[in-house]
């Protein structure tokens, strides 16, 4: 081994017979597995710095094959033909922020001379180079047929990072810095030895400094409408108009948000009083999405985003208290309230969701909960360490104790999560419509007691 010359370098097609044997070699056990010509041809056109070979004495002793993708458009799920584009490679883009490993190979009878170690760092080498995010790949687990009766995948992996059990791939890409971000189900298939899992590893490009657009900016200072809803008789007409004119209102004092209160379209109910309180929340849903949709529309034109308050929605034959943001670039996104109140179950026999999270703005990221779910401080603490900058509360109370429980509540997230909260709540009465008799709020905005309003 002494008078061996080993070099690093770019691909070319000149390589391409001494590609094919290696590999064949690399997955002897699995078939005769090798990349056709065409494939080496296109990568090597589209992306020459991306493919890079070691050479022992002048023969391919390895490989390693990579595209640049903009990882936002396929996230953690997705299989290996998903990211390849069905092997055209055309999810290849040169602005994107990942480069993605989709081959690394070592011929077998070259092995023991830590091969694979120096393309894993010439990758890395590309990736600062090229100033991307990070490296991503789905790493095969080969050693898993020998253990899938007794361990799941999860077992599996946790056992090999511990060293419990080797695995000749994933133990090797463990001592090189990358990690697992999660485990992929099918993501390849034909590898019977993984048993079609895969590991989603990454390495990440420590001197990564993302671009700043200065169009697509956050804004430093945010302005909030809060809408006070006086509930009051609408037939959808009348509705709709007061929507809008709150909507234009807050638009004319340049607001970033406009948010209205929990189930601000009861009036409507009036059309179903002759029911019973379950039956009549239940014909109320009619007219969501017609309401979800106008406020879509609304957001774009008067160029402001806006919290649907809350309405009901009948999914299922199961009834949900959901609120929709509709952001002022035409996208949408909708929360389901985990936390219905007692009387919201006994009366309406409404459900609670199953998910929290944060949504994007171009005013950062914030967090919507709905009346109860504030009360419950784990939830906007989970929001809050992901990151959440401002936390919105539709809500409806019928008393000053109910609303002094919302108000108190939304004060101490504010102080314990450090962020804003904003509520809005109803004022009035509908005496035609069961269970929403009376209302009692006063809307407000709260900050933590670390820093003032700007």
């Amino acid at each position: 081994m002494s008078s061996e010359t080993i070099e690093i370098r770019n691909l070319t097609m000149e390589d391409y017979l001494g590609l094919k044997k290696a590999m064949i070699a690399a997955y002897d056990g699995m078939g005769v597995i090798f990349w056709r010509e065409e494939s080496i041809a296109r990568l090597i056109r589209i992306f020459p710095q991306g493919q890079i070979c070691v050479m022992v004495n002048d023969k391919v002793a390895g490989c390693a094959l990579s595209l640049i993708v903009e990882y936002a458009k396929f996230g953690d799920n997705h299989t290996y033909q998903e990211i390849t584009g069905n092997y055209t490679f055309d999810t290849h883009s040169p602005k994107g922020d990942v480069l993605y490993g989709i081959e690394l190979f070592v011929d077998p009878d070259f092995r023991g001379r830590r091969l694979a170690r120096r393309l894993y760092d010439t990758r890395k080498t590309i990736c600062e180079k090229l100033g991307l995010r990070a490296i991503v790949a789905g790493g095969r687990i080969p050693n898993y047929e020998q253990y899938a009766v007794q361990l799941t995948p999860r077992q599996y992996i946790e056992k090999v990072k511990a060293r419990a059990i080797y695995d000749p791939t994933l133990t090797f890409q463990l001592s090189n810095d990358f990690h697992v971000k999660k485990i992929l189900k099918n993501y390849l298939p034909s590898d019977l030895q993984s048993k079609g899992f895969a590991t989603l590893l990454q390495w990440d490009n420590i001197y990564y400094e993302e671009e700043k657009n200065p169009i697509r900016q956050l804004k430093s200072t945010v302005r909030i409408g809060l809408v006070q809803w006086q509930m009051r008789q609408y037939n959808l007409e009348g509705f709709l108009q007061q929507v809008e004119y709150f909507v234009d209102a807050v638009s004319d004092y340049e607001s970033d948000f406009i948010l209205f209160p929990e189930l601000f379209n009861a009036p409507l109910m009036g059309e179903f009083d002759n029911l019973n309180p379950a039956k009549a929340i239940r014909g109320l849903t009619k007219y969501t999405e017609g309401i979800f949709k106008k406020c879509r529309e609304l957001a774009v034109s008067y160029n402001v985003n806006i919290i649907a308050g809350s309405m009901p929605v009948l999914e299922d034959k199961s009834l949900y208290n959901v609120t929709y943001l509709c952001r002022r670039d035409g996208t949408s996104d909708s929360y389901y309230k985990v936390h219905p109140t007692p009387s919201e179950v006994y009366d309406w026999g409404m459900k609670g969701g199953q998910e929290i999270k944060v949504f994007d703005t171009d005013c950062g990221r914030i967090g919507i909960l709905i009346c109860y779910d504030v009360e419950f401080p784990e939830m906007p603490r989970l929001l809050a360490l992901q990151g959440m900058d401002i936390l919105f509360v539709p809500f409806m109370t019928d008393t000053q104790n109910g609303y002094n429980r919302v108000r108190c509540c939304a004060q101490a997230r504010a102080i314990e999560n450090e962020c804003y909260v904003a509520i809005s709540g109803n004022v009035g009465n509908l005496p035609k419509v069961n269970n929403m008799d009376l209302q009692f709020s006063q809307s407000a905005i709260f900050t933590p007691s670390d820093f003032s309003f700007p």
